[in-house]
């Protein structure tokens, strides 16, 4: 591939709803731009941007793959994202290094609420955008009406410039509304198409549709406009001139419709891209902080500027190692060099730079400015990190990951795979952030969260496939505590006697309830010698350790004092040992006397939903025991802010998603501890009790 100017370059991200057909899009977009030689298809696992065995298997794109393309003397970067909502951390990290999205929409489903949620994050980075109505040629496919479904969510910018010749099954072609041509293709999936007249039936509708697009791009231009209104006729140069301008300033959505399946629309698609979507020179700056100030440092998108690139993803691999895909915003990076990694303050060196086609790689020795490469193995760098010249430091924004909002326990299927799991994990929380792995010291579980079901499957696929260590996802056990609620005075005496030197230890201890966050709290009281001092820090240590494992059902207990106010001791048989046990014995039998209770984590949850969901939602949470606090409007959803218990959180982002079809979202955070209702306290300690028979 020859070397392109920054202004010849688009970075172009796919985004939609899981199954709108963007990857298809993005095959059939390579194979007319002949970049590859095969129209690739998902459904038979051939796709060139599906290439992972996992993707293969679910026939849906789970990571971020980036391929090149030739048109119309520009490069062309395509970003395909997945669709599917637990992998939106993937979405995000690509629409990070892009100037522009190509929104797919499905032309038999229309606008579905992944449409709405990557629109959203689109919004978030202010990225120009083209929607291209998809599967036209299937059943049941209605183009004028995405087109109206689209208008009615996203507003008027959503701006018409080809419509169908045909439908469904006779789904032949478009027109295009700027030239004003039908362009007819032929059959087979080729791509091969000729110019005609605009066929009768559809001239009607390609004159409203045109003159809804020449007031879209006079409004661009005061020139255009003022031309406009005295009733001059635009040339074609002038209209497209005037639509550019407003797609680079997000003021103009173009709409197109295609048939990836039929190889129908793609080509004039790919001269749309080109003619209308920014490239990185039309962002003529870009601005990151110089490290340890907050000092900032405007970069330039040009060759011989001081380097500064963001690594956007790391893919890694058991064989070959870590591949960290970048973006330069400025300068130029090159093969067999070295640079500066300003988030570690460390020195990288590079080997062979090369673009991605998919899993190809093709090799280069330098990539410029505006554009996207990959490079191998390399030390410290993560997904987020910034490398630059040591010369001229500097941090980029990151990526904002979203965070986990499901947990498992993650357990080996063989024993000895511990530390192929620990090896597997590490290696996949580089190439994916938002998997979140911790070991829960409490429980001894390994906790490993994530984006959801589907997500966290794919990593247990993953850690089997890549790593070979089988594992099986469970529910986590819930860190309950134990306390108590009365107050009890209790003796504990450990007498034993074996023929020689014997064991004595008597103490007597006062149990009372601390106010909650408490923890612990030991006070002595002994006068007059009856526990000599030697004793009482074993008379402490005896109880410190009996807290540990608890007394009702095994959980650590907290909240409580332990005054030791008497005691006996023989001068012979005494001991630290003797002391230690009475003293646990004490406490095991003073706390069932002081009214014990089970206490259970309880989260601060806040739950994001359209208005409209605000009932289903505030009553789910209410049969899971949960308390509103209150609510507040925000961008126009409501964020509900409760209080739930662990214990009926677990499986909330799975539920969340099917009551609100996908629209909620939710953060939760640990709050405090709280009494666990009677019932369902005796149901958790009769389940403890079954397991420890187990």
């Amino acid at each position: 591939m020859r070397r392109y100017r920054t202004e010849d370059i688009r970075n172009v991200a796919l985004i939609a709803h899981s199954g709108a057909g963007k990857t298809s899009l993005g095959d059939a977009m390579l194979f007319d731009a002949k970049a590859i030689e095969r129209l690739g298809r998902v459904d038979e696992g051939t796709s060139t941007l599906d290439y992972d065995p996992d993707e293969i298997k679910r026939k849906i794109t789970i990571s971020t793959a980036v391929a090149q393309c030739e048109w119309q003397n520009a490069k062309i970067n395509l970003v395909d994202t997945p669709g599917y909502a637990d992998f939106i951390g993937e979405v995000k990290s690509g629409l990070r290094v892009v100037e522009s999205a190509v929104v797919a929409v499905c032309a038999t489903a229309g606008v579905e609420v992944g449409t709405e949620n990557v629109w959203q994050f689109a919004d978030e980075r202010s990225l120009p955008r083209m929607i291209a109505i998809t599967k036209v040629d299937r059943e049941n496919a209605d183009f004028y009406k995405t087109v109206d479904a689209l208008r009615n969510t996203f507003g008027t910018k959503c701006t018409v410039i080809q419509i169908p010749i045909g439908s469904q099954d006779s789904f032949r072609g478009i027109v295009d509304l700027i030239a004003m041509k039908a362009i007819v293709y032929g059959s087979g999936t080729g791509g091969k198409f000729e110019e005609q007249d605009i066929p009768d039936n559809l001239r009607e509708a390609a004159e409203k549709y045109h003159n809804e697009l020449v007031e879209a791009a006079v409004e661009n231009d005061d020139e255009l406009i003022e031309k406009y209104l005295e009733g001059e006729q635009l040339t074609e140069e002038e209209i497209r001139q005037g639509l550019r301008q407003g797609v680079v300033e997000g003021k103009t959505y173009p709409i197109v419709c295609v048939s990836a399946l039929k190889n129908i629309g793609i080509q004039p698609m790919l001269d749309a891209m080109v003619s209308y979507l920014p490239s990185p020179a039309d962002y003529n700056k870009t601005e990151g902080t110089v490290p340890g100030s907050d000092e900032t440092r405007e970069l330039l998108p040009k060759d011989d500027a001081p380097l500064s690139a963001l690594v956007f993803k790391t893919t890694a691999d058991p064989f070959v190692g870590k591949i960290s895909l970048f973006r330069v915003s400025s300068g130029t990076i090159r093969s067999d060099g070295q640079v500066y990694n300003s988030n570690e303050d460390a020195t990288e060196r590079i080997g062979q730079l090369f673009f991605m086609k998919g899993k190809q790689q093709e090799p280069v020795d330098q990539v410029c400015a505006g554009d996207i490469g990959a490079v191998a193995k390399l030390g410290v760098t993560a997904s987020g990190h910034t490398l630059c010249d040591k010369a001229n430091p500097v941090i980029l924004p990151g990526i904002d990951f979203p965070k986990p909002t499901l947990a498992m326990a993650m357990k080996p299927k063989t024993k000895g795979d511990e530390d192929k799991i620990g090896t597997g994990l590490a290696r996949l929380t580089e190439e994916d952030p938002t998997i979140v792995v911790r070991r829960d010291a409490e429980t001894a579980e390994t906790i490993v969260e994530g984006m959801g079901e589907v997500h966290l499957e794919v990593t247990a696929d993953r850690l089997k496939r890549k790593f070979g260590a089988e594992v099986v996802l469970e529910t986590p056990r819930i860190p309950y505590r134990e306390t108590v609620r009365g107050t009890a005075k209790v003796e504990g005496k450990h007498k034993k006697q074996t023929g020689g030197r014997g064991q004595y230890g008597h103490v007597f201890l006062e149990i009372s309830p601390l106010p909650s966050g408490s923890d612990f709290e030991f006070e002595d009281k002994i006068f007059g010698g009856s526990v000599p001092r030697q004793y009482i820090p074993a008379v402490e240590k005896g109880v410190r350790e009996t807290l540990v494992d608890g007394v009702l059902a095994g959980y650590p207990l907290v909240d409580l004092k332990v005054t030791l106010y008497d005691g006996s001791y023989h001068p012979v048989d005494s001991s630290e040992m003797a002391f230690k046990i009475a003293s646990s014995m004490a406490l095991k039998k003073g706390v069932m006397d002081a009214s014990p209770v089970l206490l259970e984590p309880i989260m601060n949850v806040e739950v994001t939903v359209p208005e409209y969901q605000m009932g289903d939602v505030m009553g789910d949470l209410n049969k899971r025991r949960g308390k509103i606090m209150g609510m507040e409007p925000q961008d126009g959803n409501q964020v509900i802010k409760a209080q739930a218990p662990m214990a009926e959180m677990f499986r909330y982002a799975i539920d969340l998603r099917s009551i609100t079809a996908g629209r909620g979202s939710f953060t939760m955070e640990f709050s405090h501890y709280e009494e666990v209702p009677a019932a369902i306290s005796q149901q958790v300690i009769e389940k403890l009790k079954q397991e420890q028979e187990q």
